[in-house]
């Protein structure tokens, strides 16, 4: 049993009764089984890939039943050694890969009880503009304090791009920092065994001096708690700036003072955090070469709103859309009508619930209108021969005549689902009740500008 702190009184010589304080340390808190409990939940919730020793995450809760007192025991008495992390190399936009470092679950799970007792101490003290991997905080409150500052006339922007943040984080510089609020040796013995452990990338082992792996529970908190000395110093010089993780900017009124502040902060980062910057990606912006989490900046035109900005999405956001929208659209895929749907649906409102905020009308109206011809694609494919896609067309409502004639037709695919004999027998009405919703109906049923309360809106007088 775990107990907490408690008094307890022994009388000493002449009737003095010496009071002992018996304090908790974090590792009893850690290890606790409702914190236990608690963190193992988490992780089989979060699903999430193997580590080396192939242990899927839904095999935990059995595995945390049959062992979990020896592995409490194990760190108690100081002996727990982490397994090694698999590495992963996972696809970026720009083509290059970005390495991925997968825990075992139960190191995941042993992380993220460590997790839940750390965040509260320094949460207390992160700042309000810090928006990455925090409770009730996420990438549409940083841009739209973004939006406010650029709207304010803060139109200098410093974008600094850190080079393979979590590959440079130094151990020695972040333990030290950890250690402002836990004093538990237990708890710090843990993570640096954790930041240490080694990473088998392609069936190799390699040793790790530097760096926080992408891919434990801990990671995002440790990040935020190293940059959290940039936080400070940017609120000591008394600057407007906007950070989600490792992605911050700040804006400033006139070229040459975002120039010295720049400066300013290379030099902190480099000397104070070792923290290399990305010269090619780095520099001085103007808010229309200006991208934040995927979202652009473009000026509104509208009379009267000189110098105000609206929010609209990047055009590299908009490809890899089109790719995987192309990708489960394609006809040679023999997936079934209704499995295709289903896919569809999820990444278009997965993207349309983040990009929310930006404006994007007419060109959601021409993205529906292409995935909708590639659905007629694939379900002509689909009908392949001519006496097959004869009787569905009569059953879709076209004379025999018609009906024979484009059965037979020798146009591609592509023309044939252009052509107004699919157009209008296989309708957006009937895509809809086979499940499909468009992209430009989710939007107009989640973007806030077009859901304001009618109080909220301004009053227009008509003369």
């Amino acid at each position: 049993m775990l107990w907490g702190s408690r008094e307890i009184g022994s009388p000493a010589i002449g009737g003095t009764v010496i009071i002992l304080v018996v304090m908790t340390s974090m590792i009893n808190e850690v290890l606790s089984n409702r914190n236990m409990r608690k963190a193992c939940r988490h992780v089989v919730s979060n699903k999430g890939s193997a580590g080396v020793d192939g242990m899927a995450a839904s095999r935990l809760t059995e595995h945390f039943r049959v062992q979990g007192a020896q592995l409490v025991a194990t760190v108690q008495a100081g002996s727990y050694v982490p397994d090694s992390i698999l590495g992963v190399g996972i696809p970026k936009s720009n083509g290059k890969t970005r390495l991925l470092g997968i825990p075992t679950v139960q190191d995941r799970m042993l992380q993220q009880a460590v997790h839940q007792v750390m965040m509260p101490r320094f949460e207390a003290e992160f700042k309000a503009h810090s928006y990455g991997f925090r409770p009730k905080r996420n990438a549409q409150q940083a841009v739209l304090r973004a939006q406010h500052h650029i709207n304010e006339g803060y139109q200098h922007i410093v974008d600094i791009d850190l080079k393979s943040f979590f590959d440079e984080v130094d151990h020695c510089k972040l333990l030290q920092l950890v250690y402002r609020k836990v004093k538990c040796p237990a708890t710090l013995r843990l993570i640096r065994q954790w930041l240490r452990a080694p990473i088998l990338v392609n069936g190799k082992l390699q040793k790790r001096r530097k760096g926080v792996p992408q891919g434990s529970p801990l990671s995002p908190l440790l990040s935020n708690i190293m940059l959290h000395e940039l936080d400070r110093e940017l609120e000591r010089q008394g600057l407007r700036y906007v950070r989600y993780a490792d992605d911050f900017s700040i804006y400033l009124k006139s070229k040459s003072e975002a120039k010295k502040v720049g400066n300013s902060i290379f030099l902190f980062l480099k000397d104070r955090l070792k923290l290399p910057i990305n010269r090619a990606k780095s520099g001085l912006r103007k808010p229309v070469q200006f991208t934040l989490l995927g979202y652009s900046f473009v000026p509104t035109y509208v009379k009267g709103e000189r110098g105000r900005y609206q929010l609209v999405v990047e055009q590299g956001s908009w490809q890899s859309l089109k790719q995987r929208l192309k990708a489960i659209t394609r006809k040679t895929s023999p997936t079934p009508l209704e499995e295709r749907i289903r896919q569809l649906n999820e990444v278009q409102r997965g993207w349309l619930n983040y990009f929310r905020l930006a404006s994007m009308t007419g060109k959601l109206g021409t993205l529906d209108s292409w995935v909708r011809n590639r659905l007629r694609c694939c379900i002509w494919k689909h009908w392949k021969k001519p006496e097959r896609r004869r009787k569905n067309l009569i059953r879709l409502g076209i004379d025999q005549d018609h009906a024979y004639a484009w059965s037979r037709t020798r146009m591609g695919t592509w023309a044939v689902a252009q052509s107004p004999m699919l157009l209008t027998t296989i309708t957006l009405k009937r895509l809809a009740a086979r499940g499909y919703e468009s992209m430009l109906e989710h939007y107009n049923k989640v973007a806030p500008h077009l859901n304001e309360p009618l109080y909220t809106r301004p009053v227009r007088t008509v003369v």
